[in-house]
């Protein structure tokens, strides 16, 4: 197992540096310029020597490889710089809006697993009838309805129903939990249901599978329980791609909620993500980019160390 865990550790930092070179060149070729947007000089009120005096200050004058050298050194010590935009640490402005982030995705997953995997073992267990046709067509419904325009739909009607509006101030769970979890329900929920839909086809696609199998019918006449034949014999031996998709979409999620964010106005990554391109603000922006890839590298690793948990034989064939 701690060979397996130092391999993908290892493929996680190559991964790490490929996209700190991507993002770093990136933010580089785009239009615009950081010294520009701070100096104020798109309003020609600076002057070419002020504006170098700045782009000197800010290091931009310097060659692309001592800059990427300066920037990568700073970040091996965990130091992702200082923004250009707030003035913050930019570790500090990721720390102060990652757990609303992180909140919405926790909250979407669960919504998802504790509805999306009965949902397709019951569609797969009724294959064919209304109860599977009912379920087929809502979890279609929700694949085929963007998150966005979920989330404005949700919001239009909480206005007409119940008045309800975003919240100006949104409390941290550790600060205020009953109200933290309430104003983030329906944030969580616009992103969940496409995350349940997804969850739901895949278990309903994994069961008739396995449902069909020689040993489930063994199971059955041996006289087994409906419940025990279906859940503790098909589904435990049919999870493997489920979890492998839920891991994907928990990681994933982190980059993925951007609209929805800005839909909510919800003070996290997203909207942050989005100012620091917009504002050429190259130190935050890079340093986001990097720390949403690192969730990703890390909830790959944590499905794979699932993975094995479940299933020995994947660590057998990495031990060999």
């Amino acid at each position: 197992m701690f060979s397996f865990v130092v391999q993908r550790l290892a493929t996680g930092v190559v991964t790490l540096f490929g996209v700190a070179v991507m993002v770093f060149v990136i933010m580089r070729v785009i239009p615009g310029d950081a010294a520009v947007m701070l100096s104020g000089a798109g309003a020609g009120v600076v002057s070419e020597e002020e504006l170098a005096q700045v782009r000197s200050k800010m290091g931009l004058d310097r060659p692309l490889v001592v800059q990427f050298g300066d920037w990568a050194g700073h970040v091996a010590t965990f130091d992702l710089g200082t923004s250009l935009r707030t003035g913050n640490p930019v570790a500090q402005d990721i720390a102060r809006r990652f757990p609303y982030t992180a909140q919405i995705v926790v909250m979407a997953t669960l919504i998802a697993v504790c509805l999306g995997i009965p949902a397709g073992v019951l569609s797969a267990r009724y294959a064919g009838t209304w109860i599977d046709r009912t379920l087929q067509a809502v979890s279609i419904g929700g694949l085929a309805a963007p998150s966005f325009w979920i989330g404005l739909i949700l919001i239009l009607g909480l206005v007409a129903l119940f008045q309800w509006s975003a919240p100006l101030f949104w409390e941290p769970f550790w600060v205020s939990p009953g109200k933290s979890l309430a104003q983030l329900f329906w944030p969580a929920l616009a992103v969940g249901l496409r995350q349940l839909a997804l969850v739901a086809r895949m278990t309903r696609s994994i069961m008739l599978e396995v449902l069909g199998e020689d040993y489930i019918r063994t199971a059955r006449a041996k006289g087994l329980s409906e419940w025990n034949v279906v859940v503790r014999h098909g589904l435990s031996n049919g999870l493997l791609p489920v979890v492998t998709l839920i891991g994907f979409e928990f990681s994933a999620l982190f980059g993925g909620l951007i609209i929805t964010e800005a839909v909510f106005s919800v003070p996290g990554l997203g909207q942050y993500v989005v100012a620091s391109i917009l504002n050429r603000d190259y130190p935050a922006a890079q340093g986001i980019v990097l720390v949403l890839a690192g969730i990703v590298v890390l909830g790959n690793l944590t499905v794979d160390l699932i993975y094995g948990w479940l299933d020995p034989r994947t660590r057998v064939r990495v031990a060999q």
